[in-house]
């Protein structure tokens, strides 16, 4: 006969056992175990059953449902629930298999033990679903005696307790790998050290306190001893990070924190942990202030951590001494062009209007360097490095390049005044004081434009600027020198264009002898004709061409077209016709450039003689010696010498000795107002000195008939001038030559 419900309840808690019940240290947690039965008295005698009962240091806490509902409420609302004491039949014969399905399935607990229990054998679930929900035991409740009650629920508890170590444990480790993870994004030591502490916090789940620390130099730029300081802090505040771990003036940190680097070992204690972290050499501390106890659990934890992130630390310190090489000047230790340039990025995005970025360059630097040595010459560096970082503490200083500083600050210091004033005083170079000044370009933040390298582009213009001027030494940039410069670097760019593409032509202005009235040479002008048929003025594209250097080019190109005009002139009988070519400074400083010239004329087979250079009296002042070694040797070789613009400069009158001149040109300002009373006096003198010396003499600009006879009266010999023709292209020329033989 099946016994009743009833009946088995009278059986449910019989004493077999004589043994004492298990028992350990108690702490102050307890196990929250839930009590699910439609039987109330079931309710009071399983809590009577286990009330002096202690598992694994806890004693248990109860909960009560009476149906399968309720149960589901209660899991909800508590998620520290371990245990489930579930009648398998309440309210309909499977609430008690839904409550299971809602745990496991709904709400994912997989860590709950469930304990099923039933007064009716007949009920007992499939094999299937105690294997598929993972039902901790399934117990009939004539089964459950005190002591296999006893021994159920601490083989439950014990079951759930490793169940949450493994996943705390898997938990913390997924946590570990996130965290190095996250950390190897991180490039400096400070942010390193800040990370960490971010981290630690995130994988011990409680409001960490604490700071890392580690030896300040080669870390803080201004740390020269090997005092500890705070890279990184969590729960304190961020003032004192980079400051020395003493400001906090706390004597228990900084013994524990010297204690645990000295030792090389981990401190744990009830309240604060000291944690040592090594790697390659570099070392560092971490102190925590803890709210409660480590477990076992989270010091292993905590093990695997710092093994996963020791070589990050290594590896940052690597990175921010790449970054220093990268990124900091090594004679001045302050930051080098490309940092300056992130600065001005920076400063661009600033909204403070009164920021003004500045570079300063030192005059003539490297004549210090060639002079007195560069040893002299770094020491001369750092002395101005130390001066310009002595301006403010809200000013940035940068080393640009070999002698430019760049300097960002407040315009109260980064202006002409303060900067030019550091320049007063001589600089001590070792055992040399050494006076120096500089010129300097300033950008305000009105003008600077993103990105950095751009703004460093707006200074430079200013600078260059300023390295012109021989007046002002200080140059504050504006749009309209940008737009100067762009303009002069877009024609220069067509001008190199058009002159390979054989744009550039010679044009001819014929010069007539007064006596005759004959042709007897032409000046050899050079013309730029566009793509759409437009011409550049000379007074334009000339400075551009010796500006660029490609004027070196283009003279070639001329010398080579005269030679081949006074061939072509030749060939048509106009051998007593020459040319004339205009040379520039830059032609006569290679030093190429004379031979040059006679090959070109041997190349040609042409009668040196028909061959006219030319020069001006600013080449003449530019480099004297050299320029009269070179017209002697032409001189030699047979090639004429013409002085241009003569009384115009600013030349001794010896140097019409000391050159093998042929001809003196009277310049047209001086021919224009000639027939004015009093205005012909320098034109009559230059004639009559001209005359003196045995020197041809040429007036140009001549325009009309009592110009030509006020020169015919002087005696000049020779003129040209739109009276007598314009400049003319090669066709036209000829044809003028062939009209006027």
């Amino acid at each position: 006969m099946q016994a009743t419900e009833n009946t088995n309840d009278d059986f449910l808690f019989i004493d077999d056992s004589d043994e004492d019940d298990i028992i350990d240290e108690l702490n102050g947690d307890a196990w929250k175990v839930l009590i699910v039965d439609d039987d109330p008295e079931i309710h009071s005698v399983t809590q009577l059953a286990l009330s002096d009962l202690v598992v694994l240091g806890r004693r248990l806490e109860y909960l009560h449902a009476y149906s399968g509902k309720d149960a589901c409420e209660l899991i909800e609302e508590h998620d520290d629930i371990v245990l489930v004491l579930l009648d398998v039949v309440m309210e309909t014969d499977d609430a008690g298999l839904n409550v299971v399905k809602h745990i496991r399935e709904e709400l994912c607990r997989e860590d709950i033990r469930i304990v099923l229990r039933t007064g009716q054998p007949g009920y007992a679930p499939e094999e299937s679903v105690i294997k598929d929900y993972d039902i901790n035991d399934y117990k009939t409740k004539t089964e459950l005696t005190r002591r296999k009650l006893v021994t159920t629920v601490y083989a439950a508890i014990r079951s759930y307790q490793q169940i949450s170590t493994v996943s705390q444990n898997r938990i913390g480790l997924e946590k570990i790998i996130e965290a190095a993870a996250d950390l190897l994004e991180l490039h400096s030591v400070q942010a390193f050290g800040q990370g960490v502490l971010q981290q630690l916090n995130r994988l011990l789940g409680d409001d960490v306190c604490g700071l890392f620390c580690a030896r300040g130099q080669g870390i803080i730029s201004s740390a020269d001893d090997l005092s500890f300081y705070i890279l990184g802090q969590q729960g304190h505040s961020a003032v004192i990070v980079n400051q020395k771990l003493d400001t906090l003036k706390n004597e228990q940190i900084s013994s524990q924190v010297a204690s645990c680097f000295g030792q090389k070992q981990h401190n744990f204690d009830d309240k604060n942990v000291s944690l040592y972290l090594a790697s390659g050499g570099y070392r560092a501390v971490i102190y925590l202030e803890l709210a409660n106890e480590l477990t076992e659990t989270q010091q292993q934890l905590i093990e695997v951590f710092l093994t996963n992130i020791a070589i990050g630390y290594e590896n940052v310190h690597l990175f921010q001494k790449l970054r220093n090489a990268a990124y900091k000047d090594w004679l001045t230790e302050l930051p080098n062009r490309l940092e300056f340039v992130n600065l001005l990025d920076q400063f661009s995005n600033s909204d403070n209007q009164d920021l003004v970025a500045a570079l300063v360059d030192i005059n003539h630097f490297s004549d210090i360097n060639d002079g007195l040595g560069q040893d002299v010459g770094n020491l001369l560096l750092a002395a101005v490095a130390r001066r310009l970082s002595g301006l403010s503490e809200e000013c940035q200083i940068a080393r640009v390049g070999a002698d430019v500083f760049g300097v960002i600050g407040p315009s109260e210091f980064i202006n002409p005044d303060c900067l030019s004033a550091l320049f007063y005083q001589p600089f001590d170079a070792g055992e040399q004081k050494l006076p120096i000044n500089a010129c300097i370009g300033f950008c305000t933040k009105e003008y600077a434009r993103l990105p950095g390298v751009k703004v460093l582009n707006q200074i430079n213009i200013a600078l260059n600027l300023a390295k012109k001027n021989r007046e002002q030494h200080c140059m504050y940039y504006m749009q309209e020198m940008e737009d100067k410069t762009l303009w002069r670097l877009g024609m220069i760019r067509q001008l190199r264009t058009d002159f390979s593409e054989n744009r550039l032509e010679l044009w001819y202005q014929p010069q007539l002898s007064l006596e005759t009235g004959k042709v007897i040479g032409a000046e050899a002008l050079l013309r730029w004709r566009t793509a759409d048929g437009a011409f550049i003025s000379p007074e334009i594209f000339i400075p551009l061409a010796e500006y660029s250097g490609l004027i070196i080019e283009i003279g070639d190109w001329v010398i080579n077209q005269a030679c081949l005009q006074i061939t072509t002139l030749e060939e048509q009988g106009f051998d007593q016709v020459s040319i004339s070519v205009n040379v520039s400074i830059p032609q006569f400083r290679r030093s190429n450039f004379v031979d040059n010239i006679i090959e070109t004329t041997k190349a040609h087979k042409v009668q040196a003689s028909k061959l006219e250079l030319e020069i001006t009296e600013n080449i003449l002042m530019d480099e004297p010696q050299v320029v009269i070694d070179s017209l002697l040797k032409l001189k030699e070789q047979g090639i004429s010498i013409a002085l241009d613009d003569f009384g115009t400069g600013y030349s001794s009158l010896s140097y019409l000795q000391k050159l093998p001149f042929d001809r003196l040109k009277v310049d047209r300002s001086f021919v224009n107002d000639i027939t004015q009373p009093g205005q012909s006096l320098i034109a009559d003198t230059i004639i009559n000195l001209g005359k003196q010396m045995n020197l041809k003499v040429i007036a140009e600009g001549v325009e009309d008939l009592a110009q030509e006879a006020h020169l015919k009266e002087q005696g000049c010999h020779e003129v040209q001038g739109y009276y007598y023709a314009k400049p003319m292209p090669e066709q036209d020329f000829l044809a003028f030559l062939q009209k006027n033989k």
